[in-house]
């Protein structure tokens, strides 16, 4: 297998993701989160300059015209430019902050063309927002084939050593644009290939089965997981009676229902989520050999997920906290990775292996009975240079497929082929949305379509129609052999039209049971925990109890613990439970993984051990993440003997632990001067023997969210006021800083302190 490319140095990237700032902010600088290229002045500019360049990392859509034609234009030529305001036919102007008026207190004139301009196109700024996977985050990167693939399909981004500009959007499903990231959803990981023979778009999510198994029924899930029409509530979340009325009458939605209400359903990190194609795909390579295949991609850093209270924490605390996470670790250099894979079956008549059926996207195949093989890496290094114009103008299509991918006859994916189309017609505008930058094919296009909304080619010719010969018979017919998409002849046997599905899509429970047999003890916990809340928050208990009987067709301790958290009967198994294998690559826990990328808040004070910090601050930044000082005042941290100034990111007001992945303590924090309730809740009332209670609620927290904790120079001592004792897992006390953090750094390549999780015995059989 080809080297993967190592993630870059933090170090080699630090001084580019805060270039402009270095002088004003100091050597110790490096944390991401700078606004823009350079640090402002104290008073307002009026010495006209041009438009600031992008921050390091950030970058635009690639400078290719409307067909596909490279234009070697710099990106700074698709942004504003010229150093005065204009209006939008480039007019200069010299004020934007009075209307046109017949005398200062007059009435405002009707001809004021600025105004107008102005005024219209904000009242026209927003389109409509996707219908599901509003609420998304997204990135520019790389894709570089190992060579693998050619072997099952002759597209060309999976040659050998072949490189392929990506843009990769993620997304939740359920809430809208303004909604929090951290809501217990499925997320969506949709990646545009811009390959040499046009782009190819794999449309997936985190979680490899779909609720439904015919696209007909796509509306009625999401009509039942929307908040209620009535009142518009409950927002981004499936905790409600439509919800659960629907899966619990329509059980082929009980094995996404248990993945959604795993850990899977609410990630650490976008860097830390899996993702799949859902559908069975056929592959075809160069001598015509089809091969159906599923598409993974693995992240480097392992697959993690936050506790269910960190979740709820992050939806008040830092509602953003996913594409902050993702764009922070882009501007530090921890770029994020995964490899592409895909489980390989015999293209039979029968379309299925080892008893399951590739068409039914409600089934996984274990990975023990078909291994992910891998066939490239996706590096993700740059954030998009606007929002608007990248993120939410990105359109993801199935349907764009390239020479060597084709569909199945999935019932789902089917539909999908239609439903894409029609919904970037209505959020952009008309059928010309693939001219907009980001959606820009790489490859020359010729199509013969013309007009329409939003045309910003310039065709020529006279004839787009075919066949021609005024354009002297342009554009003609490719072959097999110059690269035409041309679909797999599949023998389609003869059948009665009818609307049906086959007999092999009756199973609902066998994988539900198989999902649940492969967690640990503790991922079980969790699974319980979530059912008992999202029914909790139903108000018919017909619904509960129907639930439940779902629940006992999966296994009867889940069942039970559920039904006792509801206060309900515990009914028996209207089937019999499956003789499901449990897949150990179901389960998150058990593994260690790189630690790229995490965040590290290092607690101190003035009077704390200042050159210690800062050692530990570079240590951290060596290895890879990201130091966030936390401290009682913001600025900068001095003392006598300590000639380098520390920098603090975070106040004891403002720092929550569900930011950091571990905390470290500089020894015993004075309490700060605003720690009593009145100015900050969080302090309460009475302070604690020692220390600042916003600390000891820091520290508490994390360590009860199974985070790695540690501290020096006397820091046990604030420890033992919180009641966490060194020695008990995950709790490091060393001599200076750098130790600490080694220690830590060891810990958390497993994620959590999975320890402090201990799971209750099983109940007697």
């Amino acid at each position: 297998m080809p080297e993967k490319n190592p993630l870059k140095a933090v170090t080699d990237k630090i001084a580019d993701a805060v270039q402009g700032g270095g002088a004003q902010h100091g050597p110790e600088e490096g944390i991401p989160g700078k606004p823009a290229s350079a640090s402002p002045q104290l008073i307002e500019p009026v010495q006209p300059v041009e438009p600031l360049p992008p921050k390091a990392d950030q970058r635009g859509p690639e400078t290719v015209s409307p067909t596909g034609q490279p234009t070697g234009d710099e990106q700074a030529r698709m942004a504003q430019s010229g150093a005065y305001l204009t209006t939008a036919q480039g007019t200069r102007l010299y004020d934007t902050d009075h209307s046109l008026k017949a005398g200062p207190r007059g009435p405002v004139l009707l001809q004021d063309h600025h105004l107008r301009e102005k005024l219209m196109h904000f009242d026209h700024e927003r389109i409509p927002e996707r219908v599901v996977h509003a609420r998304g985050a997204a990135a520019h990167g790389v894709f570089q084939s190992y060579g693998t693939g050619a072997v099952v399909s002759k597209a060309a981004f999976l040659a050998a050593d072949a490189e392929t500009p990506v843009f990769v959007r993620f997304s939740t499903v359920l809430g809208s644009r303004g909604s929090a990231d951290t809501v217990r959803d499925t997320r969506g990981f949709a990646t545009k290939f811009y390959t040499e023979e046009g782009v190819f778009d794999l449309v997936g999510n985190n979680i490899p089965v779909f609720f439904i198994q015919d696209a007909i029924k796509f509306p009625d899930i999401i009509h039942a997981s929307k908040p209620h029409p009535d009142r518009e509530i409950p927002q981004a979340q499936s905790a409600h009676d439509t919800f659960w009325d629907f899966v619990s009458l329509h059980t082929e939605a009980t094995h996404h229902t248990i993945w959604n209400m795993s850990d899977r359903g609410i990630p650490r990190s976008y860097r830390m989520m899996e993702g799949f194609g859902v559908h069975t795909f056929r592959l075809v390579n160069a001598q015509g050999v089809t091969t159906l295949v599923k598409f993974h991609w693995k992240p480097k850093l392992g697959v993690h997920s936050l506790v269910w209270e960190e979740a709820q924490i992050l939806g008040g605390v830092d509602p953003d906290y996913h594409r902050r996470d993702l764009a922070d670790a882009i501007e530090a250099g921890a770029f994020p990775q995964w490899e592409l894979g895909i489980q390989t079956f015999p293209d039979t008549p029968e379309q299925a292996f080892e008893g399951i059926d590739l068409l039914d996207p409600t089934k996984i195949v274990p990975e023990e009975l078909a291994p992910v093989k891998p066939l490239g890496l996706l590096t993700l290094n740059a954030n998009p240079s606007n929002f608007f114009a990248e993120t939410e103008q990105v359109a993801f299509h199935t349907g764009h497929l390239v020479p060597g991918i084709d569909p199945t006859d999935d019932p789902l994916l089917a539909g999908r082929m239609f439903s894409y189309l029609d919904t970037q017609i209505t959020r952009l505008g008309g059928p010309n949305f693939p001219q907009l930058p980001i959606n820009r094919t790489h490859a020359p296009v010729n199509d013969m379509l013309r007009d329409g909304m939003h045309q910003t080619a310039v065709h020529r010719g006279v004839a787009p129609y075919h066949p021609n010969s005024l354009d002297g018979g342009c554009p003609f017919f490719a072959g097999a052999d110059t690269g035409a998409f041309i679909e797999v002849p599949v023998e389609l046997p003869a059948a009665r039209k009818v609307r049906e599905a086959p007999a092999s899509f009756d199973d609902h429970f066998s994988q539900a049971r198989l999902f649940w047999l492969s967690m640990s003890a503790v991922e079980r916990e969790h699974i319980i925990a979530a059912y008992t809340f999202e029914l909790s928050k139903c108000y018919e208990q017909a619904v509960k109890e129907r639930v439940l009987q779902t629940l006992a067709n999966i296994d009867g301790q889940l069942c039970a613990e559920v039904a006792a958290g509801l206060g309900l009967p515990v009914p028996a198994a209207t089937e019999p439970l499956a003789d499901a294998r449990p897949s150990s690559r179901l389960s998150q826990i058990g593994q260690t993984w790189p630690v790229d990328g995490r965040v590290i808040g290092i607690v101190t004070d003035a009077a704390g051990d200042l050159a210690g910090v800062a050692e530990v601050r570079q240590a951290v930044l060596d290895s890879g993440m990201v130091p966030l000082v936390i401290a009682p005042v913001g600025g900068r941290l001095t003392s006598d003997g300590d000639p380098i100034p520390i920098t603090v990111q975070r106040t004891y007001a403002a720092a929550r632990s569900v930011e950091f992945d571990a905390l470290l303590f500089a020894g015993l924090p004075a309490a700060g001067a605003d720690a009593y309730g009145a100015r900050d809740a969080k302090a309460g009332d009475p302070r604690p023997a020692a220390g600042d209670p916003r600390v000891l609620a820091l520290l508490a927290e994390a360590y009860r969210h199974g985070k790695a904790v540690g501290g020096w120079n006397g820091a046990e001592q604030l420890f033992e006021v919180a009641g966490i004792h060194n020695g008990e897992a995950g709790v490091v006390i060393a001599g200076d800083g750098p130790a600490a953090m080694r220690q830590l750094a060891e810990l958390m390549g497993a994620h959590r302190v999975w320890a402090r999780f201990p799971a209750p015995a099983a109940p007697p059989a």
